[in-house]
């Protein structure tokens, strides 16, 4: 086990219809990589996660969004699905968390349609990032630069456009949590 995320907070924010994959994955990743991660949902109870669409496994959650603060962590992972991100950018609360850890300078790691949230929380104008290519429109829109590659980081942001690109995404991300704790740590602006 490594350990370059030795008992940090991150928080996975989904909801119903989250990629089964793009939410075990990094999730593995982080505990692997020693952080304490909590899975904020906006209600309590089972989520409904999906595999290409179908349902797959439930997930329960540990806290809601109700009950977070950017404050509380060190990094915010936002995974994919379609109804997932969808569901997320019509919560109030879930899309001023995302831009709370934003402008808290929280490094973000976001997967294929999870960058739906990001757009609603207005944080992604001027930013360099990928995503399932059916929000290229989306991104351009919201001022964002949309570029088709396996994993783009920018700023405090890491992203990926789909579950093939997640070998990549999860060692991207880590490597960003670990540099954005050292920045923070140090007091400087992710």
């Amino acid at each position: 086990m490594s350990d370059e995320l030795h008992d940090k907070r991150v928080a996975i924010l989904f909801t119903d219809g989250v990629e089964q994959a793009e939410l075990r994955q990094p999730l593995d990743a982080l505990r692997e990589a020693g952080a304490r991660v909590d899975l904020v949902s906006i209600h309590d109870g089972p989520v409904q996660a999906v595999e290409h669409g179908d349902k797959a496994d439930t997930v329960t959650v540990d806290t809601t969004v109700d009950g977070t603060s950017a404050d509380d962590y060190e990094g915010l992972v936002l995974p994919g699905g379609v109804s997932n991100p969808d569901k997320l950018r019509m919560n109030e609360r879930a899309v001023a968390f995302v831009r709370e850890c934003y402008k808290a300078g929280v490094p973000i790691a976001v997967i294929c349609h999870g960058p739906w949230t990001m757009v609603e929380a207005g944080i992604v104008d001027g930013l360099t990032i990928t995503s399932y290519p059916s929000l290229k429109t989306d991104i351009r829109n919201a001022g964002g630069h949309w570029v088709d590659r396996e994993t783009v980081v920018d700023r405090a942001v890491v992203s990926s456009r789909n579950p093939s690109d997640l070998p990549a995404f999860c060692t991207q991300m880590i490597r960003l949590f670990a540099q954005g704790l050292q920045r923070r740590e140090r007091g400087l602006a992710a």
